[in-house]
């Protein structure tokens, strides 16, 4: 049976997988992983799922700000483990990018997310037009499998 490319909460929907390990700091008075963490998990996944991606291309261009992160919560995490986090891209605009994300320990989707990225110039800190070889180069990676609704793309 193939996944769901839209549900984000199953593990076989993604083709990019980052491996993080859980830390004793990430922990809070609960006893579990603290929702803080869950975005640095994420941040490390989105790093190098694009690090892997733009390698490819021969520049690297990270000149993106965050501006926005949605986390559902579907489980408790607990310390000590090893977390996947699935990414995969899911909208692909003029000067920003949405992407989607899933954390997995022990078999268990403990998370799902989304982030929007703007592509930002340097020099005025003002979202800018992605350039037209990294466009490319994401559009590619949107259509290599569903993603994202038809009109994900530009």
């Amino acid at each position: 049976m193939t996944a769901d490319p839209y549900d984000l909460s199953r593990i076989d929907s993604y083709r990019y997988l980052e491996q993080v390990s859980t830390r004793y700091s990430d922990q809070d008075a609960m006893g579990h992983i603290n929702n803080v963490a869950y975005a640095a998990y994420i941040e490390a996944g989105r790093l190098g799922y694009f690090l892997n991606l733009m390698a490819s291309s021969g520049k690297v261009d990270l000149n993106y700000v965050l501006a926005n992160l949605n986390i559902d919560y579907r489980a408790e995490m607990h310390f000590p483990g090893i977390i996947f986090v699935g990414v995969k891209m899911l909208r692909l605009g003029n000067s920003s990018l949405t992407t989607g994300y899933g954390l997995f320990k022990d078999g268990i989707c403990h998370a799902t997310a989304t982030c929007v990225n703007v592509h930002i110039d340097i020099a005025t800190r003002k979202s800018t037009s992605i350039e037209a070889r990294i466009q490319q180069l994401l559009l590619t990676e949107l259509t290599k499998e569903p993603h994202g609704p038809p009109d994900a793309s530009l």
